[in-house]
């Protein structure tokens, strides 16, 4: 019930690329490495911009 094992990740992206095929799917990581950046910087504004909202 712990940790995913080797052979769990290899049944998951045999998955994946079952279901979106492998021209799409480096297009999508792409996608969520932008969104996942995107969030990092707005996060990080959010928390530098904290203090100064309760005042």
């Amino acid at each position: 019930m712990g940790a995913l094992s080797p052979s769990h990740w290899a049944i998951i992206a045999v998955v994946l690329v079952v279901l979106f095929g492998s021209k799409k799917l480096p297009d999508a990581a792409r996608g969520l490495g932008r969104s996942m950046r995107i969030l990092k910087s707005e996060v990080g504004e959010l928390q530098a911009d904290g203090p100064e909202l309760e005042k």
